[in-house]
């Protein structure tokens, strides 16, 4: 039987998740994505303009602390505002300043092109562009990141529910093959004491049943799975019960997986049956199916 499903006191979290927020500023839009996809441990990277780059160690800070495994990328750009109406001059100052400059240049670097009216009127500040309040920005970014990051952090839950939901399905199959390996075991011994007096019946009058009961007794203790199932079981609730809890499990289950196959495959060297065979391979199929379904919780 199943063990008492408990409600998870942490969600249980995939390392796969996908959110994007956008913000209004006054210098035009904010956007954050965040995505991330399996590892190891927490692989994280930025892609910001050059707006962000000095916030970068307060979010990798936020979020790492509520991440914890994955590769991860941080998407965060500025859409500035375009305003279609041109002013009837342009800077001056500004102007005059990048003529001086030019001229210099040029002074030095006879060789050198001038400046196009293009590359003039592209120039910041040319057209009286403001430039964006550093500090606001910044500001807009950290509580965008809040949002994103709680958008992000329940998609990765509501995957981590399908997951715990497909591996409690495998548990409840594995349950099932120990249900028939378990009582074979002395129905096998039994046919195999048959089998046994019949052959020294056949080559002698009166067959030594002590010689019987000794070559039963070995062959019993040799086929004997009831400690590795009993491994398993306690295996399977250890699963149950991580699974329950909830948080970052990924690591511990990777782990009850391997002791999980370990006890699969010493079942499949001492199976002398074909159905025990089955079971065994059944279990091994069942355990590596979980594994591929673990590889994705954080």
């Amino acid at each position: 039987m199943t063990a008492m499903k408990e409600t998870a006191r942490e969600p249980l979290r995939s390392m796969t998740g996908y959110a994007v927020e956008t913000a209004q500023v006054p210098a035009g839009q904010v956007s954050l994505e965040l995505r991330s996809v399996n590892s190891r441990f927490l692989d994280l990277s930025f892609r910001m303009g050059d707006d962000f780059r000095a916030l970068e160690p307060a979010l990798r800070e936020r979020i790492s602390a509520r991440v914890k495994r994955g590769k991860m990328e941080c998407r965060l750009n500025l859409s500035a505002t375009r305003d279609t109406t041109l002013p009837a001059e342009p800077n001056a100052a500004l102007l005059n300043q990048l003529a001086a400059l030019a001229g210099a240049v040029r002074r030095i670097l006879p060789e050198s092109p001038p400046l196009t009216t293009a590359e003039v009127l592209r120039w910041p500040g040319m057209l009286g562009e403001d430039t964006p309040n550093p500090e606001a920005l910044h500001a807009a970014a950290l509580g965008l990141l809040d949002r994103t990051l709680a958008q992000f952090d329940a998609s990765r839950a509501r995957e981590g529910d399908k997951l715990r939901q497909i591996i409690r399905e495998r548990l409840d199959a594995i349950r099932a093959q120990i249900a028939i390996i378990r009582p074979r075991t002395p129905e096998i011994v039994a046919a195999y004491r048959e089998k046994l007096a019949a052959r020294l019946a056949e080559l002698m009058a009166s067959p030594d049943q002590d010689r019987i009961h000794q070559e039963v007794a070995l062959f019993a203790q040799k086929i004997d799975v009831d400690e590795e199932l009993d491994r398993l079981g306690a295996h399977l609730d250890e699963v149950e019960r991580v699974l329950s809890h909830g948080g970052a499990a990924g690591k511990r289950l990777d782990f009850l997986m391997q002791e999980l196959n370990r006890e699969a495959n010493t079942l499949g060297s001492k199976s002398v049956a074909v159905e025990l065979t089955r079971a065994s391979v059944e279990l091994k199929v069942l355990i590596e199916q979980m594994r591929e379904q673990v590889q994705n919780i954080e």
